[in-house]
């Protein structure tokens, strides 16, 4: 994929019905790329599909299903022959304390989180390999920096940042290349869609910052792959306070 044009590439994203992976699907379609588009709800796909025709097309997919990720990368390359870049975004919350959050909930939001990348890369490297592609895993702030009352997701994301450096040490030889992107607070619908046991209305950290912001990162990851890129206002900030003064950062 490095030093390939994204109008030649075919772009696999999860989640991209709404948030960072709609707002990266049409970063990448107005690159000229061809994009799939992956996620649960079939209706917003479906017009996202439409807006991005004739170089899109919409897979409704629980990435929580190992079989239903597989069929997805299928059907990519039935259509379009190839897979040049896969982001793995799907995301899911939940709020409360730890002992308040259902089992159910709990585990549905690590299989999700984790699990659906997991599932995403298993799919999707015998197509990379191929193409000498690029596996991109969207992270967070809360890789590095954890915080109170929403533990099932600082789980599945500390879990994403050190799987994905495991994943980058095993495929440094494959042609494969792994990027990791880390976003600060997003203005994005996962707050509204979250589970909640709390007992408020959660919203984003300010400062927010709009999902372009991290579309644009991706795609930078897709041209050129970082290791691990800190997107938006707040990120540096909050893992340097919490790198050197964590107690403190903590109680705050």
């Amino acid at each position: 994929m490095p030093g390939k044009k994204l109008d030649e590439a075919v772009i696999v994203i999860t989640g991209a019905s709404s948030g960072i992976g709609r707002a990266t699907a049409v970063r990448f379609a107005a690159e000229g790329a061809t994009v799939v588009l992956a996620a649960r709800r079939a209706q917003p796909l479906a017009k996202l599909e439409a807006d991005l025709a004739p170089r899109a097309l919409a897979v409704p997919t629980d990435v929580t299903d190992e079989a239903a990720v597989g069929a997805l990368a299928d059907a990519a390359v039935a259509r379009f022959g190839a897979i040049d870049v896969w982001v793995n975004n799907a995301a899911v919350t939940a709020f409360g304390r730890f002992e308040d959050i259902p089992h159910d909930a709990y585990r549905r939001v690590l299989e999700t989180n984790l699990l659906g990348y997991v599932h995403g890369a298993w799919a999707a490297l015998p197509h990379l390999r191929a193409r000498r592609g690029v596996l991109i895993n969207v992270g967070s702030v809360n890789s590095r920096v954890p915080a109170p009352f929403v533990s099932p997701y600082i789980a599945s994301k500390f879990a994403i940042e050190g799987w994905t450096a495991s994943l980058r040490q095993e495929l440094r030889s494959s042609g494969v290349r792994v990027a990791a992107v880390l976003p600060a607070s997003i203005d994005t619908p996962l707050f509204d869609h979250a589970g909640n046991w709390f007992g408020r209305r959660p919203k984003p950290l300010e400062p927010v910052n709009d999902p372009e912001r991290v579309a644009r990162a991706i795609v930078r990851c897709a041209r050129r792959p970082a290791r691990e890129r800190l997107v938006g206002r707040g990120a540096r900030p909050m893992v340097a306070m919490h790198a050197i003064a964590g107690p403190v950062f903590e109680r705050v």
